[in-house]
């Protein structure tokens, strides 16, 4: 498991005035800047942020060091991180996208069916993207209870309980 955890996205500068459009990926949203300073993917740079206000698919804020639009147009893009002791515990059922992205899944029957390739939401619920053992398309798996009855971190595997037909196809 990694000790940084994506919580957002710089998706833009917000105005002429340094001010950058940041995409949450927190359940709190408005919790982004709660968690220290935040890093690049690679650790090269760190931004204390500042939510100014809420704006359309995010919000409008102020990162340490951006001063001006075009240094904060420069960004897009950019994923923030947070050290993972710095975020709220989890709940026995819950888990980061990047803890789940290439677990085994395997099903009730113990068949390796491929890997965890991603984890989308599209605004209903998770759908576990699995590239599949056999298939040159990748399978869309509902993160539900019912579907994915086990996560095993400490064994890096998913059970599934697939409907029927749903790793059938590709």
């Amino acid at each position: 498991m990694s000790d940084r955890i994506c919580v957002g996205a710089i998706t833009g500068s917000f105005g002429v005035k340094g001010e950058a459009r940041v995409k949450s990926f927190c359940a709190e949203p408005d919790a982004i800047g709660d968690y220290g300073p935040l890093s690049t993917e690679d650790g090269s740079r760190s931004f204390t942020l500042k939510i100014t206000r809420a704006v359309k698919n995010g919000f409008a804020a102020r990162l340490s060091g951006v001063t001006t639009k075009e240094q904060a147009d420069a960004l897009k893009g950019t994923r923030l991180y947070a050290p993972r002791d710095a975020l709220p515990a989890l709940l026995d059922d819950e888990f980061y996208h990047t803890d789940l992205i290439g677990l085994a899944v395997v099903d009730t029957g113990g068949q390796d069916r491929g890997r965890v390739h991603a984890v989308h939401n599209h605004g209903a619920s998770d759908l576990l993207e699995v590239r599949a053992k056999g298939q040159k398309s990748t399978v869309l798996v509902p993160f539900t209870q019912e579907v994915v009855p086990t996560v095993d971190l400490s064994a890096k595997r998913i059970i599934v309980d697939p409907p029927e037909g749903l790793f059938d196809g590709g």
